[in-house]
């Protein structure tokens, strides 16, 4: 007859396996953040390769990665790099890190994000949290969410990075488009400035080229005359445990991966860096460069399974009705 473990043992027991958790877990967050996944996604039209990064938060203890991803977007060999914004990790950084991207052997263009701006969501702790969530899911419905953000944002410091960046070889396009070569044709390059920040103005006029829009926190439903729709900002949930997972499939929310807003492509990639943390880590949410190719249709990491979207869409059917 098996005997039952004494008590005292038996909590022994118990604080093991959460000790051994709790550095397993860390141990693989850690390593999730210090891997790096190309994404590939065709789109029917582009004229050339294309990468897509956003969301490096640069600073001295993730500088080596950033090289390390300057290094492997020049072996891609691209016509054309897009930056998606949060340049930086907070206010006074040190902006010379910037630098990183004049080793670029390609034209880069690029839009600001909310951290660049220093602008967020009002609140702290529990309560911004709370509130992140209630916006990310309102603004994903068309609702107005200006009184979520916070009513800071500070315009020298974003100016400042945008000096430097252009001195590195980025050009920022804040609520501006501009028409640049990419393999064997043209693209229209719409750069919509921060949202967070009270910014975000889309420009008249846009012509009728291939057409990509850049605005770092996904918001699609504005831009009708894309072509392709790219954002940051979600870091793919950072933490991409189960009910992050359960509200994405349903479409309460959207972390990552490629959406549609009616016949648009909307690519939300899961970035570069962390913001949340000294250290960088992830779980599930692997660091991302996205390689935009030529193809026929559209194809690429799938965001909102394409069953849910269609009942998501007729439950909004109904609703209008």
């Amino acid at each position: 007859m098996q005997k039952d473990l004494p008590r005292p043992y038996q909590r022994h027991y118990l604080a093991v396996i959460l000790l051994f958790s709790l550095v397993s877990t860390t141990g693989l967050m850690f390593w999730d953040s210090g891997t790096m996944e190309i994404s590939t996604l065709t789109v029917n039209g582009t004229p050339g390769r294309i990468v897509f990064l956003a969301d490096p938060h640069i600073r001295p203890n993730n500088l080596d990665q950033a090289r390390g991803v300057v290094e492997r977007i020049n072996a891609l060999h691209p016509s054309l790099v897009l930056i998606g914004g949060d340049f930086v990790y907070r206010s006074g950084d040190d902006l010379s890190l910037q630098e990183v991207w004049s080793e670029i052997d390609a034209p880069v263009y690029a839009v600001l994000g909310n951290h660049d701006y220093n602008a967020g969501i009002k609140g702290s702790g529990v309560e911004g949290k709370v509130a992140c969530a209630m916006e990310e899911v309102l603004r994903l419905h068309d609702y107005n969410t200006s009184e979520f953000y916070s009513d800071t944002c500070d315009d020298a410091y974003a100016d400042a990075l945008e000096a430097v960046l252009e001195k590195n070889g980025v050009t920022v396009l804040r609520n501006e488009w501009v028409t640049v070569p990419a393999g064997g044709g043209n693209v229209t390059l719409v750069g919509v400035d921060d949202i967070w920040a009270g910014n975000a103005a889309v420009p008249g006029d846009v012509p009728g080229d291939f057409t990509i829009y850049m605005v770092h926190e996904p918001v699609e439903t504005r831009y009708p005359d894309a072509d392709l729709i790219l954002s940051g900002h979600t870091h793919g949930g950072q933490f991409d445990i189960l009910p992050l997972q359960l509200l994405n499939s349903v479409g309460l929310i959207r972390t990552g991966g490629l959406y549609w807003n009616g016949d648009i492509p909307v690519f939300i990639t899961r970035g570069l860096g962390t913001s949340n943390f000294e250290h960088e880590y992830r779980l599930g949410a692997t660091p991302e460069i996205v390689v935009i190719d030529p193809g026929t249709g559209v194809s690429g990491p799938a965001g909102i399974p394409a069953t849910a979207r269609d009942f998501l869409t007729g439950l909004v059917s109904i609703r209008a009705l």
